[in-house]
């Protein structure tokens, strides 16, 4: 069975290699061109390339869909799927009929909640208790297609959007494959997504990930973990910005203004709204290194006056 690959980030990389593992003849990867990194600007290639190339597949990584080269290129290849796992780019209608069977999106919701480019991290931020992977049908608009199957992940209160990314992507590879073999063989009924119970998610901006003391330590832990690995969470110790990376609820009770800091027994708590410390775990304050909270103490130790924000 001959399959065209489309994905870009690591989270794309399981499903390709599980692809390869099973014996598809995955005849092409497509992947986004590759971009400049880091302080240098190092054209660095995707890790959906990287594996591509490890494999021996044939790269393809055009600026745009939408040209007749485009067109030309995929339809020459005479695929039975395009399998589409966060590639970055809509695939326009004439792109969608190329395949034999269909285009298959492997997207990290239960949709038809968090359509769009940053599911796993609108989940965490959220607060949900559950999401998951659907594999879908392949339509014009974004993540709007028809959906074929489910598997649910349930998110543990301190995982971060970087641990529940990381869980997703290696439970994708089980869900694609059958899919595609369900599919083949027309034992799956596609189901139409409920509009009236979509929602969006937008990539997130390091402007999102300043963290607002007045609010509930609940919502505060959620933001911390929704931004890790990035962009980070982030207030300020007087005049420097400190990144703040995990942290722990308590049922801790304090009678301290929002944003204030205690010390007990080599650890950090902050008081959040709700009139709650939260314990910070791990920190980092500008020009300085991610240190541990009880490495920070060492070096920056809590006043009556030490206050975040």
């Amino acid at each position: 069975m001959k399959i065209v690959y489309m994905g870009t980030p690591d989270f794309a990389v399981p499903c390709l290699e599980r692809l390869v593992k099973d014996g598809y003849d995955v005849c092409c990867v497509v992947t986004q061109p590759d971009k400049p990194q880091g302080r240098k600007q190092i054209l660095t290639p995707s890790d959906v390339k990287v594996c591509a190339m490890k494999h021996g597949i044939e790269v393809y990584q055009p600026q745009t869909l939408r040209s007749e080269e485009a067109y030309e290129y995929l339809k020459s290849f005479g695929a039975d799927y395009f399998i589409v796992a966060a590639y970055g780019k809509i695939l326009p209608k004439n792109i969608l009929d190329l395949p034999k069977y269909a285009c298959i999106n492997v997207h990290g919701s239960l949709l038809p909640k968090y359509r769009g480019a940053a599911p796993i991290q609108r989940s965490v931020l959220a607060g949900d208790k559950v999401t998951g992977i659907t594999t879908m049908l392949m339509g014009e608009g974004l993540d709007t297609g028809d959906m074929l199957l489910k598997s649910e992940y349930e998110i543990d209160i301190n995982a971060t959007s970087g641990e529940v990314f990381d869980a997703l992507a290696q439970s994708a590879p089980d869900l694609l494959i059958e899919t595609i073999e369900k599919y083949t063989k027309g034992e799956i009924t596609p189901v139409k997504q409920d509009e009236s119970k979509a929602t969006y998610a937008r990539m997130l901006s390091k402007d999102e990930a300043v963290i607002d003391w007045s609010k509930s330590a609940l919502e505060v832990h959620n933001l911390v973990r929704g931004m890790a690995p990035w962009p980070v969470a982030y207030s300020f110790y007087g005049d420097k910005k400190i990144k703040i990376f995990t942290t722990r609820l308590t049922d801790e009770k304090s009678s301290l203004e929002a944003g204030k800091l205690k010390e007990d027994k080599n650890k950090v708590f902050v008081t959040c709204g709700d009139g709650k410390f939260i314990e910070v775990l791990s920190l980092q304050l500008e020009g300085g290194k991610r240190l541990e909270a009880k490495q920070f103490l060492a070096g920056h130790p809590v006043t009556s006056d030490t206050k975040l924000g």
